[in-house]
C-alpha cells in the first residue's frame, strides 16, 4: 500500500464554494497543493483573484467564477462553467456561509436576518449540491464535503438561532444524501470545525474576551490553529476516506463529546445593548 498517494488528488477537479476569503481560501490550497484543479466562487469575482493566484502558484490551473449560492440559477451556472472547462466534477466544498455575529438574544433576533442564515447556510448549500450532483453522479461519482459546525451537534450558550439551525439542518441532509448515493459512489460528509484562529483574527477574538470562553468550553482548553484543520479535510476530499460517507466529522478539541456549559460568562453580553437584553416580565 502506498501511504503517500491515498490523500492525492491528481487528475481531479474541485469546486469550492465562499473562496474568497477564510476558510474558502484555505480549502482551495490545500486541495490544489494535493493536486487538483480548482474552481472558486464566490458573489464578487474580484475578490477572487488572490485565491486564483494561490492555485496558480502552485501549478494547477483555477477558473474563477461569480456566484451567489442562495440563487439556484448561479450554481448551475458554476457547474456548467466547471464541465465546459474541465469535463468533471470529483469534489464539491460546501463552504460558503453566514452568520449574524452580532450574538443578540433570539427574542430579540429580526426574522429576516434568521432566514439570510438557513438561506445562505443550508438552502445554499442544497442548490449548490443540486447542481452538481448529476454531473458528479453522471462522473462515476466523488467526494462532497460540506462546511457543518459545532453549532450543528448540540445546543450552546452562542446566540444564533439560524446559524444553529442550519447546521443542524445540513448535517441531516448530509446523512440522507450519504444513504441515497452511496450505491454509486458519491460520497457525502461534513466537517464542523470549533472556532479557529488565524493570525487575522487572533487579537480580535483575544481582546473582546472570545478567546478564553472558547478555551473554557473546549476540553483541550486551547483553540484551533488552521494547520490542524488540514488533515481532516483531506481526509473526506480524498480516497483515502473512500469507504467513509455520511458521517460529521468533529473537529473541535472535544466541545462535541463535553456537554454542559462554558465556566466563563459570555462576553457578547456585554456588545449589543439592548439587544443582549434579555426579555422578562420585567422588562
Amino acid at each position: 500500500m502506498d501511504i503517500t498517494q491515498i490523500h492525492r488528488l491528481d487528475g481531479k477537479v474541485a469546486i469550492v464554494t465562499g473562496a474568497s476569503y477564510g476558510l474558502g481560501v484555505l480549502f482551495a490550497e490545500i486541495l490544489a497543493s494535493a493536486g487538483a484543479d480548482v474552481v472558486v466562487t464566490a458573489r464578487s469575482v474580484d475578490k477572487l483573484q488572490d485565491t486564483k493566484k494561490l492555485v496558480e502558484g502552485l501549478g494547477r490551473r483555477c477558473l474563477a467564477v461569480a456566484g451567489d449560492v442562495t440563487s439556484y440559477d448561479d450554481c448551475d451556472r458554476v457547474a456548467t462553467e466547471t464541465m465546459k472547462t474541465f469535463g468533471r466534477i470529483d469534489v464539491l466544498v460546501n463552504n460558503a456561509g453566514w452568520a449574524d455575529d452580532r450574538l443578540i438574544r433570539t427574542e430579540r433576533t429580526e426574522p429576516e436576518v434568521f432566514a439570510k442564515m438557513v438561506n445562505t447556510d443550508l438552502i445554499g448549500l442544497f442548490y449548490m449540491t443540486r447542481a452538481c450532483a448529476p454531473h458528479m453522479l453522471r462522473g462515476g461519482g466523488g467526494s462532497i464535503v460540506n462546511l457543518s459546525s459545532i453549532f450543528g451537534n448540540a445546543g450552546s450558550e452562542n446566540r444564533t438561532a439560524g446559524y444553529f439551525a442550519a447546521k443542524g439542518g445540513v448535517n441531516q441532509l448530509t446523512r440522507l444524501l450519504a444513504c441515497e448515493w452511496g450505491d454509486r459512489n458519491l460520497r457525502v460528509n461534513a466537517l464542523a470545525p470549533n472556532f479557529f484562529i488565524s493570525e487575522m483574527t487572533r487579537s480580535l477574538l483575544e481582546d473582546s474576551g472570545m478567546a478564553d470562553w472558547m478555551r473554557s468550553r473546549t476540553p483541550m482548553r486551547r483553540m484551533g490553529e488552521l494547520p490542524e484543520l488540514v488533515g481532516p479535510f483531506l481526509f473526506l476530499a480524498s480516497p483515502a476516506s473512500s469507504f467513509v460517507t455520511g458521517i460529521v466529522l468533529s473537529v473541535d478539541g472535544g466541545w462535541s463529546a463535553s456537554g454542559g456549559y462554558a465556566q466563563l460568562p459570555q462576553p457578547w453580553d456585554e456588545w449589543g445593548g439592548e439587544l443582549s437584553t434579555p426579555i422578562t416580565p420585567d422588562n
